[in-house]
């Protein structure tokens, strides 16, 4: 298979994912509980994928610098640090970590 086979096929694939809902539904309104779901749905993917990032390395749970970092991007945030500024703080607390760890 071609690299152009594979892309075009995925293409198809998405598209075809995203047209399902609108096409299945034809404006009929989801129930509550589906709602409800679709608004807390990101949040929770965004904190698994956070979780995962920091606190796994290959196939094994590790407690290291990433961990330091998310706990001082979770005290920018408390703070109402604006997003760089949050990003800036976790990076360079990351970094010192390492640094000091050696």
């Amino acid at each position: 298979m071609t690299v152009a086979v594979v892309l075009v096929g995925l293409t198809l694939g998405t598209y075809v994912l995203k047209a399902a809902g609108p096409l299945l539904l034809g404006g009929r309104e989801l129930p509550s509980a589906v709602l409800r779901l679709a608004e807390l749905l990101p949040a929770a993917l965004l904190a698994a994928l956070v979780a995962v990032n920091t606190f796994s390395s290959a196939d094994r749970l590790v407690l290291d610098a990433r961990a330091v970092g998310l706990v001082a991007a979770t005290l920018a945030l408390t703070l109402r640090l604006p997003f760089v500024a949050v990003v800036v703080v976790a990076a360079a607390v990351t970094a010192l970590t390492r640094l000091v760890a050696g």
